[in-house]
């Protein structure tokens, strides 16, 4: 389970770091194979293999007529790369991938459960003080605490 938020830098060949948190539990599972991809929301999902292998399938069942299922097929089905975990704990990140979230040097990796996203720095710190103000996330937020009875 991801959970949680780094700042991280990506190196000039275009690698991160996996956070030590995680590391032992990556080597441990023998999941070193990670597939990243796009979001619409401009940002990038990393998944493990295994895990990407169920989501990839699902996606592939979509129907290819509607429109927005089209356009999340195109996204995450066509920008999935894999990558792998090296010994020293880095991953690359591709850089169609980095020009599509415009990552330049810094990173944020967010746990997400089953995934985690990964944000330019940048992109992330405009989008969440613009998410914490919005009218519209006291609304949300309550919605869904109170449906998960929190």
């Amino acid at each position: 389970m991801f959970k949680g938020i780094s700042n991280l830098s990506i190196d000039v060949k275009g690698r991160a770091s996996m956070p030590q948190r995680y590391r032992r539990d990556f080597r441990e599972k023998n999941k070193c194979k990670l597939v990243i991809t796009a979001d619409k929301d401009k940002c990038l999902l990393i998944y493990t293999q295994i895990k990407w292998e169920g989501i990839e399938k699902k996606l592939s069942n979509l129907p290819s007529y509607n429109k927005e299922a089209r356009l999340i097929q195109r996204l995450l089905i066509g920008y999935a790369t894999e990558s792998e975990i090296d010994s020293q704990g880095r991953f690359l990140i591709p850089s169609p991938l980095r020009e599509y979230a415009a990552i330049q040097k810094k990173i944020v990796l967010l746990g997400q459960g089953n995934k985690f996203e990964l944000w330019s720095e940048s992109i992330w710190n405009k989008n969440i003080k613009s998410w914490l103000i919005s009218q519209d996330s006291d609304d949300l937020g309550n919605t869904a605490l109170n449906e998960l009875k929190l």
